[in-house]
């Protein structure tokens, strides 16, 4: 393909699911869902066949070089898109930096994050934010013009990855130091400012973060009405959401060394496992969204959104990830349930065939017309744990695709034994 243009330009922070649909989709195709892509596993895969490592690289450099040219998302986006557009590159600069060791991916990372993170403006409560309308990016919460949390901290993770390979380098910290510095330390306030908006809730089985139902007046020198209840307000941001967060507070907290991040990490996948259902003592299945505390009720004491398994698969995805984030870092989950959740995705979902592999939806239901090309996806997350669904991978990814960005380095620096866990940077 010579332009990426036609994969991606439709994306934006509702579209996702409607992109799937109209993407050509293969197992592949469901890393359009998942730009967050695992850091490392406990001991490296070994490939099982049809693997070429120099092939996939050379493929996905041309690729990813003539994408980031055209689409400098990063010189553009606000708001939750920051996420979506902006973080598979810098995702795919980080890998590909691990994978070949070539500094020019950590340049390019560079050019971006700094096209990025430049754009922010001072806030009333003097952070600095990416807002946007309708930056809310829920139709539960009505629409304001305000900044997002999850495509500030996808943005920012990848930084925060390279930023333990920089500034425990000599070579690479008396070049490159100040800058990643400034990233880590940006990430930080990121953090102090949701936090200070009270967007993190504590709940019986853990805590949670929340959509605030707050922006900015039209020339944003001032918070709209919905400030002054922002400490009751709001509505918990859907699981895959929550997971993607979880995993830039253990980037934090693996590079930094603080125990907040962990523990808010920690938190969440606490109730991530209290959402997970058994079924036929082997299978798992969740709901996409759940209540979590009296903000998500309306006035009737309904839920203020559908409660249910999701009919586009490539949301479960990005929960594995988080899970087998925290089943790494000896967080929660253990190998019972990813035993479990392999079998689900290998025995139940998948359709056992190798080459054009498919899956159906995780608790067997009919597939939704909008996304009947995937009910299910290849979890990649397992795949570091299971011979076979790394033999479904091997088999079906592009290494040239919009879900190559970071999957194609990831999975080479992988296979590499390349992707040791970020050690704590010192100062």
């Amino acid at each position: 393909m010579n332009s990426s243009k036609s994969n991606h330009s439709v994306w934006s922070r509702r579209g996702i699911l409607r992109a799937t649909a109209a993407a050509a989709v293969t197992v592949a195709a469901s890393a359009l869902l998942r730009p967050g892509w695992l850091h490392a596993a406990p001991r490296p895969p070994k490939p099982i066949g049809g693997f070429d490592a120099k092939a996939w690289i050379a493929q996905w450099k041309k690729y990813i070089l003539d994408a980031q040219a055209h689409d400098r998302y990063c010189d553009k986006e606000t708001g939750e898109e920051l996420g979506w557009l902006v973080s598979p590159y810098l995702y795919g600069f980080y890998y590909g930096f691990m994978a070949t060791q070539q500094p020019k991916w950590i340049d390019l990372m560079v050019d971006w994050s700094d096209a990025w993170t430049r754009r922010g403006q001072k806030e009333p409560d003097g952070y600095l934010g990416w807002p946007k309308a309708d930056g809310a990016s829920t139709e539960v919460v009505p629409h304001l013009l305000t900044d997002n949390i999850l495509g500030e901290a996808m943005a920012l993770r990848p930084a925060v990855l390279m930023a333990a390979e920089v500034l425990n380098s000599p070579s690479l910290k008396s070049k490159y130091g100040a800058k990643f510095k400034q990233y880590l330390d940006l990430s930080e306030q990121v953090f102090n400012k949701w936090d200070a908006r009270y967007t993190w809730r504590e709940i019986k089985a853990g805590g949670v973060w929340v959509v605030p139902e707050f922006g900015l007046s039209a020339n944003g020198g001032k918070w709209d009405e919905g400030f002054a209840n922002r400490k009751t307000s709001g509505f918990s941001l859907p699981d895959n959401k929550q997971n993607l967060l979880a995993q830039w507070l253990m980037a934090m907290a693996d590079v930094t060394g603080k125990s907040i991040y962990r523990k808010r990490a920690t938190q969440w996948w606490q109730v991530m496992k209290s959402r997970m259902r058994l079924r036929e003592g082997k299978y798992y299945d969740w709901d996409y969204w759940c209540p979590a505390g009296p903000w998500d009720y309306k006035s009737n004491n309904e839920p203020r959104h559908w409660v249910g398994v999701h009919p586009n698969g490539g949301y479960y995805d990005i929960d594995l990830e988080g899970i087998v984030n925290a089943y790494d870092h000896k967080i929660v989950f253990e190998k019972t349930e990813i035993d479990r959740l392999i079998a689900t995705n290998r025995d139940f979902m998948w359709n056992q065939q190798i080459q054009g592999a498919k899956f159906k939806r995780m608790d067997g239901g009919e597939p939704d017309k909008r996304w009947k090309d995937s009910p299910g996806v290849l979890w990649h997350a397992l795949i570091p744990y299971d011979d076979k669904l790394r033999q479904i991978f091997e088999a079906n990814h592009e290494p040239a695709s919009w879900g190559g960005l970071a999957g194609t380095p990831w999975y080479v620096a992988l296979a590499a034994g390349k992707l040791a866990p970020p050690k704590p940077v010192a100062g």
